[in-house]
């Protein structure tokens, strides 16, 4: 049997709200500026939710020009930034091409894969029936079309594959990038997510589902574990983290940003929409036992934290109840309160900013928790940026349906 190998970090890429680059994106964190800002883009007057996350379409652009990339679906669009970012960064590409093959997997995580362009498809058939349909839209509808496009755009010939699990799709998408190459599977796996649901059809169906903050305020609306939280915000965004077997990378001489530990996962078996503290139990205690370390070396907690009533508080019983007395001392932060909630994608976002935080020693603030919310007994980041020394982190993500994943990552 094969020894185990280590998994190092060697690339990351990022777009969201907040910029569209790991440096604009780190920058607001560590600043507490949100990205969330009032809903332009379609008329949201019927609505009750009037806020998003929203990428800027003029830096989006200029990203794909930059690398020669033509536009296509939205998500398709900031995935293909972000894998870039990723592959430039790990030393594995360079300038816009030609490339050229190398056995490197690509694995992505999404909730809906590529909804601009099945809305705009559904559109077209109101419109005008079988005639508005073109036989590409088959291909171009499917949620493995995202994968599929950067496997093709950057020559990766190892395999291609979406993971879809609702808000846990990216995070199991790391979780099974690190499996593949501990296992011996594959030597180099690109691990990304996208997802882009500003969408008036699909932005109207998540109001409609009355999860979403109300607050039209977007410097206030989203407020993960404080007491007046009111729903989730939408956000969209792509990220992009290159694993690589550690000998590997230090035989090439790159650089690496960290490496992944362990994962854990599992299935509440309860409620689509209700997350179960037991469930997500299971995941965190799988993910802690497969880095072989104990509660009391976690130095912090990125939580899933969507500022949605029952999932923050059921999120900090399930803290309290792996973590036991280690939970007084162990900051919890989340991040969407600045990108929003990036659904399928939000998990990858998350971990780089997880990344982050180790490899630069600093603790990102949580924003809005102007009354932290008794029934949420965990202890929360600081208003403003604090140092720290924490070596391990925990990620987690839970998602409809009862998916649970999380990630152990450290800094060495």
């Amino acid at each position: 049997m094969q020894t185990p190998r280590k998994v190092a970090i060697t690339g990351l890429g990022v777009i969201t709200a907040l910029g569209s680059d790991e440096h604009m994106f780190w920058q607001r964190l560590v600043e507490g500026r949100t990205g969330i800002q009032t809903v332009t883009g379609f008329d949201t007057s019927e609505m009750r939710t009037k806020v998003g996350a929203v990428v800027d379409d003029a830096l989006l652009a200029q990203a794909l020009q930059d690398r020669e990339i033509r536009p296509s679906d939205r998500a398709i669009d900031m995935l293909m930034v972000a894998c870039s970012q990723a592959l430039t960064q790990a030393g594995l590409i360079t300038g816009n091409g030609p490339y050229v093959n190398q056995p490197i997997a690509t694995i992505c995580g999404t909730g809906f894969g590529p909804s601009v362009t099945i809305a705009n498809n559904f559109a077209l058939y109101a419109e005008k029936g079988l005639r508005g349909i073109r036989p590409t839209t088959v291909p171009k509808v499917m949620p493995s079309i995202l994968p599929a496009e950067v496997s093709m755009k950057f020559k990766l010939t190892g395999a291609n594959y979406a993971i879809a699990a609702a808000c846990t799709a990216s995070t199991i998408a790391v979780g099974l990038g690190w499996r593949m190459i501990k296992d011996g599977y594959a030597d180099r796996v690109l691990c990304c997510g996208a997802e882009s649901l500003m969408v008036k059809a699909i932005f109207g169906a998540w109001n409609n589902l009355g999860v979403m903050s109300r607050n039209h305020d977007p410097l206030k609306a989203s407020r993960p574990f404080d007491r007046d939280r009111d729903g989730l915000v939408m956000g969209e965004g792509a990220g992009a983290i290159m694993l690589e077997a550690d000998d590997l990378a230090r035989a090439r001489g790159v650089k690496t940003r960290g490496h992944i530990l362990g994962f854990g996962e599992s299935s509440d078996a309860a409620h689509i929409t209700h997350p179960s503290v037991e469930g997500q139990s299971i995941a965190m205690r799988m993910a802690l036992d497969a880095a072989g370390i104990s509660p009391a070396d976690v130095g912090f907690i990125n939580a899933h934290g969507t500022g949605t009533t029952v999932n923050d508080e059921n999120e900090s019983k399930t803290i309290r109840a792996v973590f036991g007395d280690h939970a007084d001392h162990i900051p919890v932060c989340a991040n969407k309160s600045y990108i929003g909630h990036l659904m399928g994608a939000s998990g990858m976002p998350e971990t780089i900013s997880t990344i982050l935080s180790l490899e630069k020693g600093i603790l990102v603030p949580n924003l809005n928790v102007d009354n932290h919310d008794p029934a949420c007994n965990v202890i929360l980041s600081g208003p403003t940026a604090t140092p720290s020394n924490a070596r391990i982190a925990i990620k987690n993500s839970f998602g409809f349906g009862g998916s649970n994943g999380v990630l152990v990552i450290s800094r060495d």
